[in-house]
């Protein structure tokens, strides 16, 4: 059974890149990286794919808004190439207070604008793009060509709608803080009325989940770092109404009164423990209807529970 790895640089690159190449050893199918406000998730795979040979490397996720298409085409192409075809591409919208605060972009009609932005992407991918839509007008080809196939769209999805979308237009999904029942409830149906709507069922489609874990001696400091992670999503608006849709609008509530990350949360959406805790987790995911559970080893690699954590969750 495959398993994957999201492996998101620290304070040092270097002890990531080594990572990277423990993970390579220990048999992961592949690595991934989060963009958001730290290093870019394209040169960090090209260094994650210049140390390894075979394991796949995929970004999860890179914002639409900030880049056109056809710049997002050729990162991806560039970086397929160099690895050898081993690249997957994940896309997302991001969140209102990231784009428009942060950036000052505006993030408006996500639903319609990543499907015109996956639809520009196709064309780029392939003999070039003449498209016409809401959001983009394009006309352009990448003026070197290669040999190799396509790499594979992935969407970032929380809500119902989105869901539906990945399953309709993309080659997989990428979940990210979704329990093991909210895949199996409401993920996957919708994901199968997406694929329902091209005449498609969920075979050959990726459903990536990002695995929170900590395989650690001091589980309270592992908790405490965790519920800390966790602060920052209860507070945008996305995380919310799909942690509303998994039954924890009350976990919200109390969150809102007192600052605090509510145990339930933290018990529902990560596993702190030893290997089997870890395991039993993983195992959740997969019943759950997950092809590719991703091992999310909490906070940072200089946490001690890092390493650790990635060794003991490969057997599972």
């Amino acid at each position: 059974m495959k398993l994957a790895a999201f492996l998101s640089p620290g304070r040092d690159l270097a002890t990531s890149v080594a990572l990277a190449r423990r993970a390579e050893e220990l048999g992961y199918d592949s690595v991934w990286v989060t963009h958001g406000s730290g290093r870019d998730s394209f040169v960090v795979l090209a260094a994650y794919g210049a140390a390894t040979n075979q394991i796949g490397l995929g970004n999860g996720v890179v914002p639409i808004y900030p880049r056109h298409p056809t710049v997002m085409a050729q990162a991806a192409l560039t970086l397929n190439e160099m690895t050898r075809g081993r690249f997957r591409l994940g896309l997302g919208v991001s969140h209102r207070p990231s784009m428009e605060a942060m950036l000052g972009l505006s993030l408006t009609d996500p639903l319609g604008s990543i499907r015109e932005y996956v639809e520009v992407l196709r064309g780029a991918f392939g003999t070039g793009v003449d498209f016409a839509g809401k959001h983009y007008r394009v006309k352009w080809s990448m003026q070197v060509s290669g040999s190799l196939p396509a790499p594979p769209i992935y969407l970032a999805t929380l809500s119902s709608r989105m869901l539906e979308l990945a399953g309709e237009i993309a080659d997989g999904a990428i979940l990210w803080l979704c329990s093991p029942e909210y895949v199996k409830t409401i993920a996957i149906p919708a994901l199968e009325r997406g694929r329902a709507r091209v005449g498609k069922t969920l075979d050959g489609f990726e459903v990536v989940a990002a695995v929170p874990l900590a395989v650690a001696d001091d589980v309270g400091a592992a908790r405490a770092a965790f519920k800390s992670e966790l602060t920052r999503y209860l507070t945008l608006p996305f995380y919310r109404k799909m942690l509303e849709a998994s039954g924890y609008g009350q976990e919200l509530r109390d969150f809102d009164r007192t600052r605090e990350t509510p145990e339930v949360l933290a018990d529902r959406l990560g596993a702190i423990g030893n290997a089997e805790t870890a395991r039993r987790y993983v195992a959740e995911y997969r019943r759950a209807g997950v092809t590719l559970p991703a091992i999310r080893p909490i906070t940072f690699p200089d946490a001690p529970w890092y390493g650790r954590t990635l060794d003991a969750a490969a057997v599972a």
